[in-house]
């Protein structure tokens, strides 16, 4: 097993790191199979997510994103390159730093 904990800061507010929680969503259904649920609350969202050999979640806040997964044996043996590919994707998502 394999755990990745990847966090973004951002100034965008809460409304707008829901759009681009959104984007990633969609992007993570399609893109990976991973089914989704989102826990929406009055400061921060959770989002759940999992498919064979991941489980995890992101916190989206007004100016953090958080993400946690847990890699199954056969995924984390590619836990570099999947970490990489979600790292590139939230940057290129949220923008310049």
């Amino acid at each position: 097993m394999a755990d990745l904990n990847i966090e973004r800061t951002h100034n965008l507010g809460l409304p707008k790191a829901r759009e681009i929680a959104e984007r990633w969503r969609e992007q993570a259904e399609a893109e990976w199979g991973m089914d989704c649920a989102v826990e929406p609350g009055d400061t921060e969202d959770v989002m759940r997510m999992s498919r064979s050999g991941v489980s995890g979640s992101l916190t989206v806040s007004a100016n953090r994103f958080d993400l946690q997964l847990k890699l199954g044996f056969l995924l984390g043996a590619y836990a570099d390159k999947i970490e990489q590919k979600i790292r590139q994707n939230l940057d290129e998502l949220l923008g310049p730093a």
